[in-house]
């Protein structure tokens, strides 16, 4: 395992996860001053799965989009996006305002969804 290929690896995930979490974060906040923001959060979840998808293809993992990775990484991200769906409204619960309520949410979810997402595009059978 070369430390300095994930390291390099993990950077470049981190750019693109800063690029999604700010479109996911901008969608959310824009709707959830319209609808339930539960709603408003899938809805930007959704929209920056397909960016996030493409970015870590070509720019994180240096590889091709597929058929095959897009359902590995929608898998990981079915996790990942009920972990953010349980964080949110827990911290919703406890009292943090709803504009604000999807930064501990990020602050948890992105190092264990950078390790599932890894995991599909570099485990080879």
């Amino acid at each position: 395992m070369d430390i300095k290929l994930i390291i390099r690896e993990f950077m470049r995930f981190g750019i693109v996860g800063g690029i999604c979490t700010a479109l996911h974060y901008g969608i959310y906040y824009i709707l959830q001053m319209h609808i339930n923001v539960n709603v408003a959060y899938s809805l930007g979840y959704i929209l920056s799965f397909i960016a996030n998808f493409y970015l870590t293809s070509y720019f994180t993992f240096k590889s091709s989009p597929s058929w095959k990775k897009l359902f590995g990484m929608g898998g990981a991200h079915l996790v990942n996006y009920a972990i953010h769906i349980l964080l949110l409204n827990l911290f919703l619960r406890v009292g943090i305002p709803q504009e604000w309520a999807p930064i501990p949410v990020f602050a948890i979810a992105i190092p264990v969804n950078f390790l599932l997402v890894r995991f599909v595009f570099k485990h080879k059978k």
